[in-house]
């Protein structure tokens, strides 16, 4: 727990008492104050005082909250009332979200509003967030797919909606919804790919961020058109691209100056391949035959290490590595695990 005594400026952070004895000149990258630690002075930079705070933190929490299905990034507390929401994106009906759930444990998630270029209705988005949730409960699930249907992808969110939405808390409402939604999908433990054909616009391509993989096919392209609306990504895009590319090369894409056909979206690291073909049916083919590589195994193992990586990529290293722990314990001595030895076992009399 973190504690401040107004008093003398005293902060403790788990049994570690803190205080601040004087204020420096601030610097971009110099340190800024000093203090003392358990009878050490020495300066702390900007970073190293968030990550101090940061890490009052309890561990556990952070960990439960990762990984406790149906948690949401904001709620009541943040201004954000689902419930409302639903209700207004709900007055925009049109498409739908279908999902397929096939033997192999590979899942086909389709954005279907084809007269639209597979806009996002409101119905569409609130159908999006009852397919995660069903994609969180599906144990037997390994991969999942995301396309869309004719062979383009998504053109972003539906412009009715948009127009309907004009107030500036409307667009706030909208993205927490929206954000809520694509965390809980990144953090499905189903290993991802989205299978971008044709055009991939604005928050459709901010979906295929949300996306473990990306797969494009020749004549396909990602746009962030977002600045030509006036706007900024708003569904997580920008921070998850960021991520995938980097800061530099984020800048580029977002501001338009780089346009990602197949590509340029390959030699920049934004998709990991380009696929042979462009027909609807031969790309989705070669799209489960590249996720297969990824997927061959157990359920319980497949899940237990995208779990890990989740982990790795949203939790401090003690936190990623306690959890890590716990998530061996699912796997160790498993069925899978005593089969594995016992096949090893064999080839080594």
């Amino acid at each position: 727990m973190l504690a401040r005594s107004p008093a003398n400026l005293t902060w403790r952070a788990e049994g570690l008492r803190c205080r601040v004895l004087a204020r420096r000149p601030s610097r971009p990258t110099g340190p800024c104050w000093a203090w003392e630690c358990s009878g050490l002075r020495r300066p702390l930079t900007f970073g190293e005082m968030a990550k101090n705070l940061l890490n009052a933190t309890s561990l556990s929490a952070r960990t439960k909250l990762l990984h406790q299905v149906g948690v949401s990034l904001y709620n009541t507390s943040h201004g954000f009332y689902e419930e409302e929401v639903k209700k207004t994106l709900q007055q925009f009906p049109g498409g739908s979200i279908d999902l397929q759930k096939e033997d192999n444990g590979i899942g086909i998630l389709t954005l279907n509003n084809p007269s639209k270029m597979n806009a996002f209705s409101g119905v569409m988005m609130l159908q999006l967030l009852e397919k995660v949730i069903e994609l969180e409960n599906w144990t037997e699930g390994k991969g999942l797919i995301v396309r869309g249907a004719k062979n383009t992808f998504s053109s972003g969110s539906d412009l009715n909606a948009v127009k309907a939405l004009g107030t500036p808390q409307d667009g706030v409402a909208l993205s927490m919804f929206m954000q809520n939604t694509l965390t809980r999908f990144m953090r499905l433990p189903l290993i991802s790919v989205a299978l971008i054909q044709g055009r991939a616009l604005g928050g459709g391509a901010e979906f295929t961020t949300a996306c473990d993989f990306r797969l494009m096919t020749p004549e396909s392209e990602i746009r962030f058109v977002h600045k030509e609306m006036g706007i900024i990504p708003s569904w997580g895009g920008a921070s998850r691209l960021v991520e995938i590319i980097g800061s530099r090369q984020a800048l580029k894409v977002l501001s338009g100056a780089l346009k990602l056909n197949s590509e340029k979206a390959l030699n920049i690291g934004m998709v990991e391949e380009v696929l042979q073909s462009s027909d609807e049916t031969k790309s989705l083919e070669e799209a489960q035959e590249w996720l297969m590589q990824f997927v061959n195994g157990p359920p319980e193992v497949i899940r237990a290490l995208k779990k890990s990586v989740c982990s790795g990529r949203e939790l401090y290293l003690e936190e990623a590595l306690q959890n890590e722990r716990d998530l061996l314990g699912t796997v160790w001595g498993g069925p899978a695990n005593l089969e594995a030895i016992a096949r090893k076992g064999k080839f080594n009399k």
